[in-house]
């Protein structure tokens, strides 16, 4: 296959992008947290075809995304809690890992053999209407090749999965920067998966519930396994100062060769995060070295990605 066709998310661009789904290709395509690559939910050859683009193992689960609630009923049960959750915080950047609703009108290979079902109702208007046009939910881990540094533009889709896909529509970079909150909701009972823009703050709020952090070592959820998001290049993090050779990202007062947030604002840092990172790894540094990151709120999630950057590879 050729490099990847960039074209505008317009409404020409979605209708070409959806007939390509229909076919059981996948296409990348903007969200308001990372850019996906987008397939058929209900189809294992195009769920198949996801993993295969991305080179994903197929025991590490897919979310479904869904234009509204009928859609997700269809898919998944909800309980009271997971209702509440989906009042306040849907469409947006919050993923609910629920049972699966019986008869399920997706493909097993999207839940890796687990009996729940992780579910997403996107805010972006980009991959709304793409749902629309296919009329079918839509499987969409992000667009990088497996254990990656994530997709915030578009042609980090299309560096990363050069060769592999077909599409990628161009809907400018994305909002929040990194990848949704993942939580489990069962028996009246939150569990935290991954941590993102949905603080836990913000859930214990909405529910009326504590949420468990704790890490059971299982991979339940997308973005559990402990090397992910990661560049060619090794990691040091919390670094006050670059080494000779390394890229220094910084953070607040710790300027370095680029800067998430001078200002020490963490929304603004989370936005910025990926793109940093795929700076620094196209430069001619050997390393990259990263700022310290205050570890509450958004740093939480945005440290839970550098942690993985940097953990040893596989």
């Amino acid at each position: 296959m050729t490099a990847p066709r960039i074209i505008p998310a317009d409404k020409a661009g979605i209708a070409e992008a959806a007939a390509l789904i229909v076919q059981g290709q996948p296409v990348g395509v903007p969200s308001e947290t990372v850019y996906g690559l987008a397939g058929d939910a209900t189809s294992g050859d195009a769920v198949a075809a996801i993993y295969a683009a991305k080179g994903r193992p197929s025991f590490n689960p897919l979310i479904v995304h869904v234009v509204d609630l009928a859609m997700a009923e269809s898919i998944a049960q909800f309980s009271s809690i997971a209702r509440r959750l989906a009042d306040a915080f849907w469409p947006g950047p919050l993923t609910m890992v629920l049972p699966q609703a019986a008869d399920a009108p997706i493909a097993s290979l999207v839940t890796a053999g687990l009996p729940t079902v992780a579910v997403r109702m996107p805010s972006h208007p980009v991959m709304r209407a793409l749902i629309d046009a296919t009329g079918r939910p839509l499987a969409a881990p992000s667009a990088n090749a497996s254990g990656a540094i994530s997709a915030t533009r578009a042609d980090h889709v299309a560096r990363s999965l050069d060769g592999r896909i077909a599409l990628v529509l161009d809907g400018g970079p994305t909002e929040v920067g990194i990848e949704s909150t993942i939580v489990a909701v069962a028996d009246n009972r939150l569990r935290l998966l991954r941590p993102g823009s949905i603080t836990v703050e913000m859930l214990e709020a909405a529910s009326g519930l504590a949420v468990d952090s704790t890490d059971n070592g299982t991979i339940e959820a997308p973005g559990q396994m402990l090397s992910h998001y990661a560049p060619s290049k090794p990691v040091r993090l919390d670094a006050g100062n670059a080494a000779p050779g390394e890229f220094l990202i910084g953070f607040g007062t710790v300027e370095g060769e680029a800067n998430l947030s001078p200002s020490g604002a963490l929304t603004e840092a989370a936005a910025r995060l990926f793109d940093i990172l795929h700076q620094a790894d196209q430069s001619e540094a050997s390393a990259i070295a990263i700022a310290r990151i205050p570890d509450t709120g958004l740093g939480l999630a945005i440290n839970d990605r550098l942690k993985r950057a940097a953990a040893p590879r596989p």
